[in-house]
């Protein structure tokens, strides 16, 4: 199923934006972890809608609620499945889109794929909406790689191409109807050397896939990324040396051009990797579509509630897909 996540940890995302609840389900987790409900409850928030004006307006708790798993705040060997109720939900603004598709998002392509019965309000089961539960279950698994001093930071690089002011690019947008894009850096730091796999089931891959569950998130780059095809290995290649004494020797790279990672195996550096989000494609400015029922050309205006950047919000989901997909790994291991 698309919706699943994972080999040795299995991670499992439900419902729509406009559902009754969203939820996931994550089984794999070790048993006898004491989850600390308040350090995940601030992270939900760091992506909960509403809180101010570079967010969509819609206003939701997002405090999960937990079905199984759990003894106490105890993991308990069992499948752990949480739901977030959906409270603020105005199904009617997304009336037009049945018939007119909004550019840029995915109303035509999964009209195609599922023949008309796709659910459109708020976006469906293609919404942002469900990175909520995506920041339940790696919420979760940070606190336990955070156990073993991995950490894992998501911030903003740019918005709109500004990295000096980035909000400002959204206050420029957001007065015309308009909506911009950024780029988010991610850094892992404490992970060991050794994780990962060659070919098809390396660092990279697996990150990417799970980034990749993120709406909006159009590509990702480790390292110096592109810039590297633009280098000399003379320039590009990073010397090793050994830090430390005795038994607290490692290796290390002088540079981190590599971003912490060589043939998808983590070389004890950290990992570094930058992801480009696209501008959200509702805007209230008048755009150019098609009308299904009249199959003809149709203007639309876009109704309802939306963030004029997704980046802001986007940061606790980047962190929670790289903590998913790194432990699974780790797991491997």
């Amino acid at each position: 199923m698309s919706s699943t996540y994972g080999k040795n940890i299995q991670i499992s995302i439900f419902g729509q934006s406009h559902s009754h609840a969203i939820g996931v389900t994550v089984d794999g987790l070790p048993a006898g972890f004491e989850i600390n409900m308040e350090e995940l409850q601030a992270f939900m928030d760091r992506r909960a809608p509403g809180q101010n004006k570079y967010s969509t307006p819609r206003k939701e708790a997002d405090v999960p609620e937990f079905l199984s798993g759990l003894v106490g705040n105890k993991t308990c060997g069992a499948p752990l499945t949480a739901i977030i109720h959906n409270t603020n939900t105005k199904s009617q603004d997304y009336d037009n889109i049945r018939d007119i598709p909004r550019p840029g998002h995915v109303d035509y392509t999964a009209h195609v794929k599922y023949k008309g019965f796709e659910d459109v309000s708020g976006g469906g089961h293609f919404s942002g909406r469900l990175t909520a539960p995506l920041c339940i279950a790696g919420g979760i698994i940070k606190q336990i790689l955070a156990e073993s001093g991995i950490t894992i930071d998501a911030n903003i690089k740019e918005i709109g191409g500004n990295s000096e002011d980035p909000y400002a690019a959204i206050d420029e947008a957001r007065e015309k109807g308009d909506s911009v894009g950024g780029i988010i850096e991610c850094t892992v730091n404490g992970l060991p050397a050794g994780i990962g796999n060659p070919m098809f089931d390396g660092v990279e891959n697996n990150i990417a896939k799970a980034v990749f569950a993120i709406p909006a998130v159009k590509g990702i780059e480790f390292g110096v990324g592109f810039d590297a095809g633009r280098l000399r290995g003379s320039e590009n290649n990073d010397e090793f040396y050994y830090e430390g004494e005795g038994e607290d020797k490692v290796v290390r790279t002088r540079t981190n051009n590599h971003g912490g990672v060589l043939g998808g195996i983590t070389s004890g550096m950290p990992i570094i990797f930058r992801v480009a989000v696209k501008p959200t494609p509702s805007i209230s400015m008048e755009q150019r579509s098609i009308s299904y029922s009249k199959e003809m050309a149709e203007t639309l205006g876009v109704r309802g509630r939306h963030d004029p950047c997704i980046v802001p919000r986007a940061l606790p989901c980047v962190e929670a897909a790289c903590a998913i997909a790194l432990y699974d790994l780790i797991l491997d291991r």
